[in-house]
């Protein structure tokens, strides 16, 4: 049995998803300073306009040393700090699991913006909050 001759695509087809580096730059403040916070900055800077302008950790030294190692310019010695400063438009939430759901809360009534690293909370009750206090501030 012979099958008819295919024509084979000469290029590769148009991206459907927009330029990370046509959105506009956002201000970023990240909650917690291990592995995967260093490479969500990294991978910012790397692709996209965003800026991580701030660090927050429970300690300033390790905040400090995160933001060294990074190239942040500001360090916060606690997270209620980072959430304060009125330079960061949004929050990166990358610290243990079981701290997702108070931070999250912590940046949503600071009025911030927010992402946060999976799982989002530990349970629907949680997942559910989070976005009911999101919403009801107007924020993402």
């Amino acid at each position: 049995m012979s099958f008819p001759a295919r024509k084979l695509p000469t290029a590769m087809p148009a991206p459907r998803l927009p330029d990370p580096m046509a959105a506009p730059p956002l201000r970023w403040g990240v909650i917690g300073t291990g592995w995967i916070a260093e490479r969500f900055a990294g991978s910012l800077a790397r692709n996209t306009r965003q800026r991580v302008v701030a660090v927050g950790s429970r300690s300033i030294a390790s905040a400090t040393d995160f933001a060294d190692r990074v190239g942040i310019g500001r360090a916060h010695g606690s997270y209620e700090d980072l959430v304060a400063d009125p330079e960061v438009d949004i929050v990166y939430i990358a610290t243990p699991h079981n701290l997702h759901y108070p931070h999250a809360l912590l940046a949503l009534d600071a009025g911030k913006h927010l992402l946060v690293e999976k799982p989002l909370a530990l349970n629907a009750a949680q997942a559910s909050e989070i976005a009911a206090r999101a919403s009801a501030g107007g924020v993402f």
